[in-house]
């Protein structure tokens, strides 16, 4: 009996009207796990719109020839769900009979405004991972249709039936079935120009925790992933990686948690181990929670490979990150942390937010000046976005702070979507522009570190630093 077609895609990101310098093009861990969990019953292929550029037309005929009965389209972030409506349309045009559900993170924070997508059959909310079969089967008439998780159109209305549970025990949760695409390609490719990305490969993704319970302002991780954090084993983690190893021969682990020190236990053992088994391995954490170091975590952590760390200030004003974001961090021991961190190989980047409703203009001004201060080897500087139920989206509506035609659909964190007595988009622009190219660029001995880091030519970061300040203007 043959088996039924199910696709699971990223849209081009593209297909949107966005600049190009905002494109990424991601590993599809999330759609080859999901694959796994139904490779036994159906006929499950995956499609990558980033990885092969495609055009809609191109797209078009993907589907025609492909046929499949189920288009499963993943959407990681808000602001690239006008592509996955694009890709949806472009489905239902070749069969109005093809059942298309989007899911990750655009639909879970915004399910009805996806199920009332003309184009889009239903909305999952939540994580699919042990749900997701059961779905296709429904969809193809051999089941009933899940009690939680989607959000969909019925006589006129839009029924949401709430999120799926939270998956309790993520060891359960089966590896990605890689096998199902040419893995290497994504393995030896750069995702984006950026001081965070792999500088040996091939490399991989590595998820090893869900969930986080700070509640800063600006996250929706709690709305995505909950407040509970939810942690593989050590030894599940670590047979992931020696998969990958032998399977890929992978010489970079880039690590995708929230918060990969939560547990600083189950941290240091993982990195124990990696010492251990003398991996060789180079890993990168995109966010580093300051607050969890110690002296001894650091130690681990060059000792087994780290080779980048994004340090998550957000801001250098110990106010600002007590009373509206609410980061259990203290500058003074952000500090010896950092200290610490500077006798290491590390490269250390740091992340910062300006333009949050209740920051002063001069609270913005210390932040970049403590930002400078700390002399680390790259500075990002992200203006504050209102994301979907997030605390900060919710304060800047009520205050009438979100400028006229805000969308969460539109929205780049290059630009300012919030308008005080303080700040206008305009100002936080041009002052996120200008200081990131001063502060990181200024020095012959910096520049070229971070010229080596992102493996570019000189002639090309020029190129990036003077779009940088041209897009602030525009």
């Amino acid at each position: 009996m043959n088996k039924e077609k199910v696709m699971l895609m990223y849209p081009n990101f593209k297909w949107t009207d966005w600049k190009e310098g905002t494109a990424w093009s991601p590993q599809p861990a999330n759609l080859c796990i999901l694959a796994k969990t139904i490779e036994h019953k159906y006929d499950v292929s995956i499609f990558d719109g980033n990885l092969e550029d495609t055009s809609k037309e191109e797209f078009y005929n993907i589907i025609k020839r492909e046929n499949p009965s189920i288009l499963g389209i993943s959407v990681l972030t808000n602001e690239y769900g006008i592509a996955g409506s694009v890709g949806a349309g472009i489905a239902k045009k070749v069969n109005p009979n093809i059942k298309i559900v989007m899911g990750g993170v655009h639909p879970t924070s915004l399910p009805n405004i996806v199920a009332g997508d003309s184009n889009i059959d239903y909305a999952f909310i939540g994580e699919g991972e042990e749900i997701f079969g059961d779905f296709c089967d429904f969809l193809t008439g051999k089941g009933n249709i899940p009690s939680k998780g989607l959000a969909f159109k019925k006589d006129g209305r839009i029924i949401n039936t709430g999120r799926t549970d939270f998956i309790k025990d993520l060891d359960k949760i089966p590896f990605p079935a890689y096998h199902l695409v040419d893995f290497m390609r994504y393995a030896t490719r750069v995702e984006r120009e950026e001081v965070g990305q792999a500088t040996e490969m091939p490399y991989a993704h590595v998820l090893t925790s869900r969930g986080c319970p700070y509640g800063c302002c600006f996250c929706e991780v709690e709305n995505i992933s909950g407040r509970r954090p939810r942690l593989r084993s050590v030894e599940n983690v670590i047979s992931e990686i020696e998969r990958l190893i032998g399977d890929y021969g992978i010489k970079t682990i880039l690590f995708d948690d929230d918060n990969l020190l939560i547990n600083k236990k189950r941290a240091k053992d993982l990195f124990q181990i990696m010492i251990n088994r003398k991996y060789n391995l180079k890993w990168n954490a995109g966010s580093l929670s300051l607050f969890r170091l110690d002296e001894e975590l650091i130690e681990l952590m060059e000792g087994s490979g780290c080779s980048f760390v994004s340090c998550a200030f957000e801001s250098g004003v110990q106010k600002t990150l007590d009373e509206i974001i609410h980061k259990p961090l203290q500058l003074d021991h952000a500090k010896k942390m950092i200290k610490k961190l500077k006798t290491t190989s590390i490269f250390l980047s740091s992340a910062w937010i300006i333009g949050f409703p209740n920051e002063s203009w001069d609270d913005i001004r210390e932040t970049i000046r403590f930002a400078e201060e700390m002399d680390l080897d790259y500075v990002k500087i992200n203006i504050a976005t209102p994301l979907p139920n997030t605390e900060l989206y919710y304060q800047a509506k009520e205050k009438d702070y979100l400028v006229d035609g805000f969308r969460f659909d539109r929205h780049l964190w290059s630009d300012g979507w919030i308008k005080t007595k303080e700040f206008s988009p305009k100002s936080l622009k041009i002052l996120r522009a200008y200081e990131w190219d001063r502060i990181n660029f200024t020095n012959p001995d910096k520049r070229e570190k971070i010229i080596k880091r992102m493996n570019i030519t000189e002639e090309r970061l020029n190129e990036i630093r003077k779009n940088t300040i041209k897009n602030a203007h525009e």
